[in-house]
């Protein structure tokens, strides 16, 4: 009886645990200071100067925290939320509200180092795919972070 219960329990218990987080992580060089590309990249909202899907960035608060409203090219909005922002290490955490990418749980950080005599870009997310596959959210969350760091290291020259 005790060989049936342990296997059961387990199986039950692996049911019953949440679905494991997707990661995407992308980076760029950049031929440009640290200090420079923490400067492109600017603010909250400094991603609608960068990133070329975005129209338009809105800054609001909420709970004492930022929120951006990201206006997309050809239509769609995304609201994220601003979790930490560090500018003496030059990264900042921001999590999805809202949007119409294939995810939930979405959590992100965008982060500059020094890289030789030039800079490093390193833009990373953790995630569940909502409403696809696994490998299709991860393509999308890829696509979205090569852009924008594309559109960084072309501004940061």
């Amino acid at each position: 009886m005790f060989r049936i219960l342990v296997p059961a329990a387990a199986l039950v218990a692996a049911s019953l645990s949440p679905a494991l987080a997707l990661e995407v992580s992308k980076s760029v060089d950049v031929a440009a200071s640290p200090e420079t590309v923490w400067k492109t990249i600017g603010g909250f909202c400094g991603i609608g100067d960068w990133h070329p899907v975005i129209e338009k960035c809105a800054l609001s608060k909420k709970g004492g925290k930022d929120v951006r409203t990201l206006s997309l090219k050809g239509g769609g909005t995304i609201v994220e939320e601003e979790e930490s922002r560090n500018d003496k290490k030059m990264d900042y955490t921001y999590t999805i509200l809202e949007g119409p990418l294939p995810v939930t749980d979405y959590h992100s950080t965008i982060m500059v180092a020094k890289a030789g005599s030039g800079s490093k870009v390193t833009w990373s997310g953790t995630f569940k795919a909502k409403g696809a596959p696994d490998d299709k959210a991860k393509e999308a969350i890829a696509g979205v972070y090569e852009a924008g760091l594309k559109g960084i290291a072309d501004k940061a020259k």
